[in-house]
């Protein structure tokens, strides 16, 4: 069996294995799998090649990360390393600095191996909106992995890497993770630096991690996250003992089912995975009652506004002069923008457009500034339901992994996807999605979602269930 990273950190550190060791197999492994999934745009074998020597000449003790490999979204900055947010317009895109996630990442040990395949600008819900093919789950190869962080989900989930960073701003870790049967963790807004994340939503984008145990998710939270001087809407809340808080039981622990909403338009199979799921919690000790919020029916189409507004914006320096590739042979300057954001796949191109217009004069109060105050009114659910409970539970997709192709033509039924999702984003609070079963052989995920910098308790919920299930 793949060990888990602390499995595998425990293994270099007590010397049954090298860091080089680690690496080469985590190559081997990428190199041969890796193809068929289609789950990395770009392996950096030289670099983690590198760091593992000087982990090996130096020692590990004391790096919580020393010798794991992990694979990183391509949408996150890595010096000398292409990263290309899986769109053709950043296709030779080599930053000249490390994301502040990966000078984290380093400077505990851990070896950035590759970079994953992702939707274009994190746009996507599938991961077949990349401008470098789709993934594919390797439950399913003819099904998605989820989106955007798709790449980094199947990474994990196929044991090509112990663990993987990805990228949030509707629930693009917690939707693959579901999907393809792994841990992924969103954290509280500002509790992880931006800094070098290619920006698509700013008021809604985080960083988040994989892997295959709540405890390795923990350990890789706490070494990421912190206050960034570089980073202005950084938290400077500290960072608790995360990986403690998943030796704890859940006895005692409230936790909240929104009733009114996981009954409607979940699937049967995935409903009957996620009631069971409440009923372990239940015999761990934990108190399970309903709560309400109510509006988080409008979750969706207000995140779709505030998204394409805030896309639109953040997009507008790819024109050819600031950012990114500028097409060769033009003569006029709208000849330049023009074939330069030409570019752009069919995704990207339909939210820049809708968030404009929804940012155009005599649509801006109906549009952006309505939805903004609807997004207020969804967080103040949250606060009010968590003035009764500790958790709130609901199915972390409302479906399994569709097939291929299968929403492509239907953006809104794609959309929905991200339902139970969104609302968390949005509220600018912690989630966490963690395997709860199946539903005709395909994974199911339950979505614990917590209040504000409280991430410790999602950890301990977690942690709690996951002792008592097989998944």
């Amino acid at each position: 069996m793949t060990p888990s990273a602390l499995e595998l950190r425990a293994s270099i550190a007590g010397g049954f294995i090298t860091a080089t060791e680690a690496c080469d197999s985590v190559l081997e492994r990428i190199e041969t799998a890796g193809p068929r999934l289609n789950a990395f745009i770009t392996v950096s074998g030289e670099r983690a090649r590198a760091r593992a020597a000087e982990l090996d000449r130096a020692g590990a003790a004391g790096l919580r990360l020393a010798g794991v490999p992990i694979a990183v979204k391509d949408n996150i900055c890595t010096r000398g390393v292409r990263t290309t947010a899986g769109s053709r317009i950043l296709e030779h895109h080599v930053p000249l600095y490390d994301a502040t996630v990966i000078e984290r990442l380093e400077a505990a040990g851990a070896l950035v191996v590759a970079k994953t395949n992702c939707d274009e600008f994190a746009m996507g819900s599938s991961s077949e909106h990349s401008a470098f093919g789709a993934v594919r789950n390797p439950w399913d190869v003819e099904r998605t992995a989820g989106g955007s962080s798709g790449g980094s989900a199947v990474a994990v989930a196929a044991r090509l890497t112990p663990l993987a960073l990805g990228s949030e701003t509707g629930g693009s870790v917690r939707q693959p993770a579901a999907l393809c049967g792994i841990v992924g963790m969103k954290p509280t807004y500002g509790r992880v630096p931006r800094y070098g994340l290619i920006a698509f939503a700013s008021s809604l984008d985080q960083v988040g991690a994989f892997g295959t145990t709540v405890a390795d998710v923990a350990t890789c939270l706490a070494v990421i996250a912190g206050h960034d001087p570089r980073d202005a809407t950084s938290g400077v809340m500290p960072v608790d003992d995360y990986v403690a808080a998943t030796r704890e039981n859940a006895r005692g622990l409230r936790v909240g089912v929104p009733r009114a909403l996981v009954n409607d338009g979940v699937d049967a199979g995935v409903r009957r995975a996620f009631d069971e799921a409440i009923d372990v919690l239940r015999d761990a000790g934990a108190e399970i009652g309903e709560v309400t919020l109510p509006h988080s029916r409008y979750a969706t189409a207000t995140y779709a506004i505030v998204v394409m507004a805030e896309a639109s914006s953040n997009l507008g320096r790819f024109d050819g002069v600031r950012y990114g590739s500028r097409a060769p042979g033009v003569e006029t300057l709208f000849e330049m923008y023009s074939r330069t954001r030409a570019l752009f796949g069919h995704e990207v191109k339909r939210r820049i457009m809708l968030g404009t217009y929804v940012l155009s004069a005599g649509y801006y109060e109906a549009y952006y500034l309505k939805a903004q105050k609807v997004r207020m009114l969804i967080r103040q659910d949250f606060e009010r339901a968590f003035g009764d409970v500790d958790v709130i539970a609901t199915p972390t997709s409302p479906t399994t992994a569709f097939k291929l192709g299968e929403k492509l033509d239907d953006p809104v039924q794609m959309y929905l996807a991200d339902v139970f999702t969104v609302s968390a984003n949005l509220a600018g609070i912690p989630a966490i999605s963690v395997p709860c079963g199946f539903a005709d052989g395909l994974p199911v995920g339950l979505q614990l979602t917590g209040r504000a910098w409280e991430e410790r308790t999602l950890f301990r919920a977690a942690a709690a269930y996951e002792r008592l299930t097989p998944w």
